[in-house]
């Protein structure tokens, strides 16, 4: 999960900063940039993987689209090249450069800016991994700035290669609906890995509810709760983007648009779900830990309520006074152990009755 120390750490060091002042914040996940580039038509297709970003901003002719893909944040200078290349404004640079944003759409004039949230699941920690994806969209040109290597754009890339699809017949505005689409669909995903976790935890809390048990559910909360802040500024970023009045989004992709505002809904309707099965767990949790201790009490409070009458003839008997006639007797003793037996075995049948024990 992204630490909300980033984005605090990135303020202070921007602290006094005119607007617009390129600072790389965060910390540093790649050594070196990676880039890519596609290039596009309905009867052209090129790909290519820069080394440089001159050579990855060179112009491609026959291009309908171009789209160029930048893993890493830590080297400003391609940000400015890319900014002079395609006209964006310093403060759009600076968003791309902040990490841990909330999800937003800016429209720019000549380019709509898209900050949003991938996420991730890591299989090695079992938890949920973010990253801030840019996107930019303008004329004939799409761009997306990641902060590491690895993403959820896999199946776009061989659609793109392979020509499957509408997508290569399409604009630039589509393949940036498609880029978010990629993002929204990884979110089930997620949610079904978390959907997963949550049904585990859910039998172990009806078996054999333990303080692991409970540690675990507060996690997954925790993130079910990140998920959460993540998945309605996405909402909102949809919503936007079908509404919008640039000229950049054609009304033919309204449909596409419309449908991905649906997936934030229903993601947004099971994290909700979620969030109530996990309270619920909680309650589950804190009843059976009550139950048990419940339990406890009634076998100690039997026991208790057993020994006081036993205790009360002991200590009676035990007092050091002379004239005590029943100590003379002969029977005396093992007819008070057999008082003392009996009544016990008496209470212990009469509580057994009553289902106490």
């Amino acid at each position: 999960m992204i630490d909300p120390g980033t984005f605090l750490k990135a303020q202070t060091r921007k602290a006094g900063l005119a607007p617009g002042t390129l600072v790389q914040v965060g910390e540093r996940k790649e050594e070196r940039i990676f880039l890519s580039r596609f290039d596009y038509g309905p009867e052209f297709f090129a790909e290519s993987t820069p080394p440089t970003i001159d050579e990855c901003l060179e112009q491609a002719e026959d291009a309908a689209v171009t789209w160029i893909n930048i893993d890493g944040l830590h080297d400003i200078s391609v940000i400015e090249k890319l900014g002079a290349r395609f006209g964006l404004d310093p403060l759009s640079q600076e968003d791309i450069l902040t990490p841990a944003q909330r999800p937003k759409l800016e429209d720019c004039g000549n380019y709509l800016l898209v900050i949003a949230r991938m996420l991730t699941f890591d299989e090695e920690s079992g938890r949920i991994r973010a990253e801030q994806v840019s996107i930019v969209l303008g004329e004939r040109f799409v761009l997306s700035i990641q902060e590491s290597r690895g993403d959820v754009f896999g199946p776009l890339r061989d659609r793109l290669r392979s020509g499957r699809g509408r997508i290569r017949k399409m604009g630039a505005d589509y393949l940036a609906y498609v880029l978010l689409d990629c993002i929204v669909d990884n979110y089930f995903v997620l949610l079904e890995r978390l959907g997963e976790r949550i049904q585990e935890l859910d039998e172990e809390l009806s078996l054999d509810p333990r303080r692991e048990t409970l540690q675990s559910v507060h996690e997954l909360r925790r993130e079910i709760i990140f998920l959460r802040k993540s998945t309605w500024p996405l909402r909102e970023v949809a919503n936007g983007f079908e509404r919008s009045e640039s000229t950049l989004v054609s009304e033919g992709l309204n449909p596409y648009l419309r449908d991905l505002y649906d997936h934030t809904i229903q993601i947004i309707d099971i994290v909700e779900t979620y969030q109530d099965l996990l309270q619920g767990m909680l309650d589950l949790y804190l009843s059976s830990v009550s139950n048990r201790m419940n339990e406890v009490m009634k076998v100690l409070t039997v026991f208790a309520a057993i020994f006081i009458p036993l205790t009360f003839i002991v200590g009676i008997y035990g007092m050091n006074f002379e004239h005590m006639p029943e100590l003379a007797w002969s029977w005396a003793y093992p007819g008070l152990l057999v008082l003392m037996f009996g009544g016990a075995v008496g209470m212990f049948l009469f509580f057994r009755r009553k289902g106490w024990m």
